[in-house]
This record gives structure tokens, sequence and C-alpha cells, in this order.
């Protein structure tokens, strides 16, 4: 693994941490590649339950999640005349982590802008540190940014996303966990410590179960929006977790006998 990119696994669970503290862990072309290895090692099916990764916690190091691509790498790599691929790359690299089968929970530790942004907006879960902020500075220099406004837009109203997209201004970890880009907000000492916690849980329940509830969340409302056609698609989604684990049909004999003692749920 590339020096840029530290990655540590545990029972179920990853923490992979970008360590560029003093390029505000922007993504350059060694980290991106790093990242992208490392999502698809993380990937592979193992013969040891334990040894499977059902949840995986993104980081930065030092006071930045990820300040987005690294645009002093790109406008050298443009004046050398080599072709300008770190767009495509990091949009790859974000869709790898939505058709991953692990559970992303991004640790947003400090500053993250423009691709920053839509690392954590990629991830399935986000807890901030209270001392975190959230900005795209691309219209300042006459862009659009395209990849964190895009997804921005795809989760929040249009003026929310328009006040990023607008103003240059940052969002503090409070502003962005009311407007849904982050689930919780905790101090700084205790962040590391909240993503284990969450991860550890994550990598507790059945890896097929985890996946396909992935998907789901993936489908609706992106691409179904209709109540009826939205819960036969539940059916489809439990049928292909028994398909895949028998984990389903003994936590339902398990529930089923639990709820006749504390009550029923469905």
């Amino acid at each position: 693994m590339d020096e840029t990119v530290r990655v540590t696994r545990h029972a179920g669970w990853a923490e992979i941490r970008i360590d560029r503290e003093a390029r505000r862990n922007a993504l350059d072309r060694a980290t991106r590649h790093a990242l992208a290895t490392a999502f698809a090692e993380l990937a592979k099916p193992h013969a040891e339950p334990h040894a499977e990764i059902r949840a995986i916690v993104l980081t930065g190091t030092g006071a930045s999640f990820c300040a987005g691509l690294d645009l002093r790498e790109r406008e050298a790599e443009r004046a050398a005349g080599a072709p300008d691929v770190a767009g495509q790359e990091a949009i790859e690299l974000n869709l790898a982590m939505r058709a991953h089968p692990a559970i992303f929970i991004a640790a947003v530790n400090g500053l993250a802008l423009g691709g920053g942004v839509t690392l954590v907006n990629s991830c399935d879960l986000a807890i901030a540190s209270s001392e975190a902020a959230l900005g795209c500075p691309e219209i300042g220099f006459a862009n659009y940014a395209s990849m964190a406004g895009p997804t921005s837009q795809l989760l929040l109203t249009r003026k929310r996303a328009a006040w990023l997209l607008l103003t240059t201004e940052r969002i503090d970890a409070a502003t962005a966990a009311d407007w849904g880009l982050v689930n919780e907000v905790v101090a700084p000492a205790r962040l590391d410590a909240r993503a284990a916690e969450l991860a550890v849980r994550l990598a507790g329940f059945d890896a097929a179960a985890l996946a396909e509830t992935k998907a789901a969340l993936e489908k609706i409302p992106a691409e179904i929006t209709r109540w009826r056609e939205a819960m036969d698609y539940g059916q489809t989604v439990n049928a292909r977790i028994r398909e895949r684990t028998s984990a389903a049909a003994a936590g339902l004999a398990h529930f089923a006998t639990a709820g006749r003692h504390r009550g029923q749920g469905t």
C-alpha cells in the first residue's frame, strides 16, 4: 500500500486513513490509486467469516479529512502535456465506494473541501468531529464543483446545495448534520472511538443482508419512486438475501420466538 494511505484491519471491519497531512490529505494520483487498491482488497471474500470486511471507516490525518483533488499536481501534469485523468479517476473511486459490499463510514476529522465533500457524500454513513467543516470553493476559481456539486444536489434541497456551490462559505459540523450530510457530531477526541463502535456494530450483522440493504438504499428513491413498486422491490431484496445466506431464516425464527414475549414488529 502506498504510504499516503494506511489500512488497518480489524475483525469484520477496517479503517482507511488518508495520510498526506502536509497537503491536507488532497487526492494526488498515488493516493487515488492506493485508495482504489485498498477498496478492491477489502472487497475480496474470505474463508474465515471474521475476516470478511463488512464496514470500512474512511478518515484523514491531522486537521483535514480531505481537501479534494491535488490541484497542484493536476496543473503540473496538464502543463507537461499529460492527459487529465484526475477527475475521471476520482469519479471511479467514488463509484467503487457506492458499489462496494461493505458499508462505508466517513469519520470526518476536519476540513472537507470539494472532492473531500464528495467522499463524505459517497459514504453510507458519516460521523463528524465538532471541529469539522465542509465547503465547495470551486466557484471562486471559475469552476463548478463537478463531483461535490452533483452529489450534494442529490442529497440536499436546492437552496442548501446552492449555498455550498455559490457562496464558497464553509458549513460547520452542526450545520452539516442539520442538513443531513452527516449523521452525528461528536467531540474530536471521541471521533475514532465512535466510528469504531459503529463499524463493530455493523460487522456483527450478516454480510449478505448488509450488501443487499446497501444496494436497496442506492435503488430507492434514485430509481424507484412509487410506493407499490418500492415495496415489491423490498420483497425481492429479501428473496436475494435468503438465496445468499441462511442467517435470514434463523434470524426471523429467533425474532418470532422473542416476539411472543415482548410484542411483534415488522
